[in-house]
């Protein structure tokens, strides 16, 4: 596809490519010598990958060679299965630090407005998107490369995995991956419930924009700690139906016995001094967690997704190390 867009004028952006498919690909058809030990449909499936991801079937050319990450819950699972993306996501100007594994890759803009032009220009096999796009973006991208929704529901981690393994010829390192996650997680389990933790409330926060908030039970790092572990749930997580903001008041109310903050300056560029300012206060101080010293600040990377199989297993060794040490 972008071979022949490439010969004409790419900066024009215009997208017309299926003509430019639908020719290519007759006029190699015509030139093909007859294939006498395989079937037509054994020699096209050859060249591609079919992939049924949450219902929906997406076909990719055999092999995959440049994927393009375009969602941060893509480029953890990279790292996780030892993938080299041609182009990720920036913030900042830059690949994130706790993904710096991914350091050579084009940077194609950030999460909310990536570049077609900076895709197209790496000549994409595949670009793994995300499930937060709106239609137009998608469209757009689906011009350039066929597109992975990446799904940004944490439910869906081990579908996202074994989709990107699916791609790259990872799928035993995937599968192995979702087994050594489980057999951790029943570990960690077993030694909570032998511990005083398992009568503990534990709140993971996210300061944005100088706010707080707190995520449903089934997004961000929330289903680690009451699906998988089985913590007890807060109400106010409980009742949360999005990112839902908290205030000190409420926050007063819930009286956590163990809070996880997590804190990006990216994120809080109009409130660099939100942390301390919330640290210093006198409400906050006076919660059963900051009284016992159970506050963890930003011990995972704070930009870190949350439903991931990078984000999960090391978040799995957070708790370990501190709630159970």
């Amino acid at each position: 596809m972008n071979k022949c867009w490439k010969l004409g004028v790419a900066m024009l952006l215009t997208f017309s490519l299926a003509a430019c498919n639908t020719s290519e690909e007759s006029n190699s058809a015509e030139k093909e010598e007859p294939v006498e030990t395989e079937t037509k449909a054994e020699v096209e499936e050859a060249k591609e990958i079919n992939i049924n991801y949450l219902g929906t079937e997406y076909t990719f050319p055999n092999p995959v060679e440049n994927i393009v990450a375009a969602s941060f819950e893509s480029m953890e699972d990279s790292v996780a299965l030892g993938i080299k993306p041609v182009g990720v996501l920036e913030v900042g100007g830059k690949i994130p630090e706790y993904l710096s594994e991914l350091e050579g890759a084009a940077l194609i803009g950030d999460k909310r407005a990536p570049s077609a032009e900076a895709i197209l220009s790496l000549d994409p096999d595949a670009i793994i998107g995300t499930s937060k796009w709106g239609e137009d973006v998608m469209t757009q991208m689906n011009k350039l490369a066929t597109t992975l929704p990446y799904s940004h529901i944490s439910a869906n981690w081990k579908d996202n995995l074994l989709a990107l393994a699916a791609l790259t010829n990872k799928t035993a390192e995937a599968e192995q991956l979702i087994a050594d996650y489980e057999q951790k997680v029943a570990d960690t389990k077993e030694k909570i419930a032998n511990s005083d933790v398992s009568n503990k409330a534990v709140l993971m926060i996210r300061i944005r924009a100088g706010q707080m908030y707190v995520y449903p039970e089934n997004v961000y790092f929330n289903p680690i700690l009451y699906q998988d572990l089985g913590l007890t749930v807060p109400d106010v997580v409980a009742k949360a139906e999005a990112q839902a903001e908290i205030s000190l008041e409420t926050l007063s109310d819930v009286d956590p016995d163990i809070i996880f903050l997590q804190f990006e300056e990216t994120e809080n560029a109009d409130a660099p001094k939100a942390l301390d300012e919330l640290q210093n206060n006198a409400i906050f101080k006076s919660l059963k967690a900051v009284q016992s010293g159970e506050v963890y600040v930003n011990t995972i990377a704070p930009l870190a997704e949350g439903g991931t199989a990078w984000s999960k297993t090391r978040f799995l060794d957070v708790l370990e190390e501190n709630l159970l040490k």
